[in-house]
């Protein structure tokens, strides 16, 4: 039986990068539904998204962050969707490559899907968030992932009904992610040759990586005050 695929984009301010993605979806003949849920951008994000009749468009209206858009797309899309994916704004035509994560879903060979990029081109930070985030996945569920900040993920519906999309932040995928295996759903890391914008090691990019820094901390503290009670 066929499964009606939803994909996810969560964007803020992706005027660049917004039109390339949408493009490069259209080659997966899996999808059924696209929403982009537009996170209070300032710029063209929204104008270009409507220029596609087959997507729909959710506005938040202001800046929420991404585990709140996230939030309002799966209440929209638990209904009919069968399979529902996340995917970044930035991922232009690599976007395609979400069908890697969607096909071992529709094979029933895991419940979660989580897209494994290749090594970035460019130097970025020294790998503290990336360590922060296995060592609390394994803290918290004694498993080891590699991909537990991926953005890219596909999920069969019913692992989304039993879990909370609390975070609103950059920590949003690593507290889902303890949240299902400790629920005992199966993951799957899948290799992708997908890409997306590089954070380097200028000022903006370490304001950043502080940023995702402290998120994944929070939540990674905020879970151990959860088991303590």
């Amino acid at each position: 039986m066929k499964q009606n695929v939803t994909v996810l984009i969560p964007a803020f301010n992706e005027g660049k990068n917004i039109r390339d993605t949408l493009v490069g979806l259209k080659g997966v003949k899996e999808v059924n539904q696209i929403l982009v849920i537009d996170d209070g951008s300032t710029d063209n994000t929204c104008q270009i998204v409507e220029a596609f009749s087959e997507v729909t468009l959710l506005k938040q209206g202001k800046n929420l962050g991404k585990g709140a858009a996230l939030k309002r797309g799966i209440l929209e899309a638990l209904d009919k969707a069968d399979i529902i994916v996340f995917l970044d704004a930035d991922t232009k035509n690599t976007s395609n490559e979400i069908k890697k994560l969607i096909t071992p879903i529709i094979n029933e060979i895991t419940d979660v899907a989580i897209a494994k990029f290749p090594p970035p081109k460019i130097k970025g930070g020294f790998g503290f968030v990336k360590s922060l985030a296995e060592t609390g996945v394994y803290f918290h569920t004694g498993k080891t992932l590699t991909t537990s900040l991926s953005g890219q993920r596909a999920f069969h519906r019913d692992v989304l009904k039993n879990i909370a999309i609390d975070s609103k932040g950059f920590g949003v995928e690593i507290a889902m992610t303890i949240d299902i295996l400790k629920k005992g759903y199966r993951v799957l890391e899948v290799e992708v040759a997908m890409s997306h914008r590089e954070t380097d090691r200028s000022v903006e990019g370490f304001i950043h990586r502080g940023k995702q820094f402290i998120e994944v901390f929070k939540v990674i503290y905020l879970k151990k005050l959860q088991r303590m009670n």
